[in-house]
């Protein structure tokens, strides 16, 4: 079983009529997406981890005429939106060429700052070959890295945010979770270009993800 790493990216903002809408508002920001869904009538169902201001998200949703329903909850600063909304062609083709090569997502799928969408996709060999002639216009793919699919420490790192892995990946670096402890917040922050205070903050909401998925 292999797995392809790589970053949809759009011509426009967003992969849907609704999710560009959202990615044009400052006060929003899409985070992850937790699973997308092609149903039999080619509308499309999806569950999202968005932060920013409920309201404006409450907003977008009743406004636009492509959503069927939606249900929003919270934890914290997140927001997840169960969306059921209306088929666009070229998400359809998207999803379509998708099943038709039996691939799978391994969510979640995170949003990246400049606007793709990074995902990882399991598979095998052929199918990656098979499959590049079929994706929609208006859509780019730009491969990162493949592999052997091992699911447990790349489905736990890809639920933080790029600034999120981003920290960690240089508290690790510079030895912060040693034994005797090597850095502080300040070292990993300079290093960082930003304040210690900011770095002890991230660490505790990547700890607080990360744990919360490993104790029962």
């Amino acid at each position: 079983m292999r797995y392809a790493k790589c970053i949809i990216i759009p011509d426009d903002a967003g992969l849907h009529p609704v999710d560009r809408r959202i990615a044009n508002r400052p006060d929003v920001s899409r985070e992850l997406l937790h699973n997308v869904n092609l149903l039999a009538d080619e509308s499309i169902v999806t569950i999202y981890q968005f932060s920013g201001d409920r309201g404006t998200l409450e907003s977008i949703l009743e406004e636009s005429p492509m959503v069927h329903k939606y249900q929003l909850s919270g934890v914290d600063d997140a927001i997840h939106a169960y969306m059921h909304v209306e088929a666009d062609d070229r998400l359809v083709s998207l999803l379509s060429m998708l099943k038709k090569f039996e691939f799978i997502f391994d969510t979640p799928m995170e949003f990246m700052r400049r606007g793709g969408l990074r995902v990882t996709v399991i598979g095998d060999v052929q199918s990656f070959q098979e499959a590049i002639p079929d994706v929609p216009d208006g859509i780019r793919l730009k491969l990162l890295k493949t592999g052997s699919y091992e699911p447990a420490t790349d489905r736990l790192f890809s639920q933080l945010t790029d600034r999120q892995q981003e920290i960690l990946q240089t508290a690790v670096d510079m030895g912060y979770y040693d034994v005797p402890r090597a850095v502080t917040h300040d070292d990993i922050g300079d290093e960082l270009g930003c304040t210690g205070g900011t770095v002890g903050g991230h660490l505790r909401k990547i700890e607080s993800t990360l744990l919360s998925q490993i104790v029962p």
